[in-house]
């Protein structure tokens, strides 16, 4: 089940919603019960073979936090803490990347080992990054031994489960237990919805137009002319945006229905000025979680400017590995790991660009390596870089030649995208000024004043949306 689909907005939503406030007044633990249970059901949804596995890797990862936070003998804790580190990370290796390492090795040694085809359980990258940090802490002493159903309902909480936002246990299991919590807010119902309609709207209604654009271009990259390749890249750039950033919106919406606050997870990083400014602003709780749990126990900044660097760049390697089995997604962190180091560098020498410059130099970096994020494979990345650059000549739109050439005959073709060009063109500079100029959704949810106005504003924007819904597609990070 996913959040733009008619099931999950007029049924699984509304009924577990009221299950959830009619339950909290007879019984707290039945309504965590039913919201646990509801949850499972959601998962279970999208394939409910794989449900078992989540439930062991719950059962799992509590005994060891539990023990962990009883052992006091300083050895057997860390033995017990690498242990429940390796069943996590063996567990999404296995499933995520056992065909890729088999297939390579095949490649290199010339080997015939079985490739399994396995499918890549829902939400495994997402539920063990929040498994692990709770382990870590309950080595540390910060967790208070919960409850199952408590530690349970932290993991498989349905608005973050999927595709986050990654939680920590400190974000969310207080908030459960708060009693205010538990009665019906009304305005956090109206704030909720509108985050939600907001987040819907950058699906249904922005990414997945730029969807069309993005596969129509990937499906063949070799017949990709100059402006063709310009108009993919850009076009999967604000694909993704809005569909990450329509997820993170829905999930902190649906959440907070039930008076639960998740953590931010954008902030606008399309307006960064630099590469470390878009790590501040894109998939935050990602950053955050490898800055605590691998930067900083790596040493951090901490041991002189050469181990800071392999720092940074062990922490991107994981990042694009994290993201996806293929070379194109270690391509990719690797080149945000060393343009975080020449922006580290850059920054340490006092060197300072104009504001415009900087964001123009982030941006079109951000944009050249989603290609390589997208690509099906290296080859068509290149042939993507190849067209971007003009390698296959820069040729205009048909219509261009009599409007801006009459005294000049330059080479033209017919825009191969199935949309007109002016339709194009129309969509990304509307995604553009959305992503750069417009204020952030999580600012719309701090500073909303319910009234007439806005109620107007998010009917029309969910009105539009739901008649969208007749071709519901999964979100992008569903893959990872």
């Amino acid at each position: 089940m996913i959040f733009n689909s008619f099931e999950f907005i007029f049924l699984f939503l509304p009924i577990v919603f009221l299950g959830y406030f009619i339950l909290n007044k007879i019984s707290f633990t039945f309504a965590k019960v039913w919201l646990f249970l509801s949850s499972l059901f959601f998962y279970g949804w999208w394939n409910p073979i794989y449900l078992p596995l989540l439930l062991f890797s719950l059962v799992v990862n509590y005994i060891i936090g539990t023990i962990l936070g009883k052992v006091k003998h300083p050895l057997k804790k860390k033995i017990l803490l690498t242990i429940g580190i390796l069943f996590n990370v063996c567990l999404l290796g296995y499933f995520k990347y056992y065909d890729f390492f088999i297939t390579n090795i095949n490649a290199a040694f010339d080997t015939d080992y079985r490739v399994m085809n396995l499918i890549l359980p829902l939400a495994i990258s997402f539920y063990t990054f929040q498994k692990i940090p709770y382990l870590v802490d309950s080595y540390h002493g910060e967790t208070r031994g919960y409850h199952p159903l408590n530690y349970g309902l932290f993991v498989t909480f349905f608005p973050q489960l999927i595709a986050g936002p990654i939680v920590q246990h400190g974000d969310v299991m207080s908030q459960f237990e708060n009693k205010v919590n538990r009665k019906i807010n009304y305005r956090n119902i109206a704030i909720g919805l509108s985050v939600f309609s907001i987040g819907l709207f950058k699906k249904v209604g922005i990414a997945d137009t730029f969807a069309k654009l993005a596969n129509s271009g990937y499906r063949d990259p070799s017949v990709l002319t100059f402006l063709d390749s310009w108009i993919t890249s850009l076009s999967y750039t604000f694909q993704l945006y809005f569909d990450f950033s329509g997820y993170s919106d829905m999930a902190i919406g649906a959440a907070l229905l039930f008076n639960i606050r998740l953590p931010m997870n954008f902030n606008s990083p399309y307006k960064a000025l630099s590469i470390q400014d878009f790590w501040r602003r894109w998939h935050i709780t990602l950053s955050n979680f490898l800055t605590r749990y691998i930067y900083i126990p790596l040493g951090g900044n901490r041991k002189g400017p050469i181990r800071t660097y392999i720092n940074i760049m062990i922490i991107f390697l994981v990042s694009g590995i994290w993201h996806g089995a293929g070379w194109t997604f270690i391509i990719w962190g690797l080149m945000h790991g060393i343009a975080s180091v020449i922006n580290r560098l850059w920054s340490q020498a006092g060197f300072k660009l104009p504001k415009l410059l900087a964001w123009f130099i982030t941006f079109q970096f951000v944009n050249a390596a989603w290609v390589f994020f997208r690509a099906p494979s290296i080859d068509a990345a290149i042939m993507v870089f190849k067209s971007m650059i003009g390698w296959n000549g820069i040729r205009l739109p048909e219509n261009f030649h009599p409007k801006f050439f009459s005294n000049f005959n330059p080479p033209y073709y017919e825009f191969t995208m199935n949309e007109s060009f002016y339709y194009v063109i129309g969509w990304l500079l509307f995604a553009f000024l959305i992503a750069v100029f417009a204020k952030n959704s999580m600012y719309v949810k701090d500073h909303l004043k319910p009234n007439l106005g806005s109620a107007i504003f998010i009917a029309l924007l969910l009105t539009y949306s739901i008649f969208q819904l007749q071709q519901v597609s999964a979100f992008l990070y569903f893959n990872f």
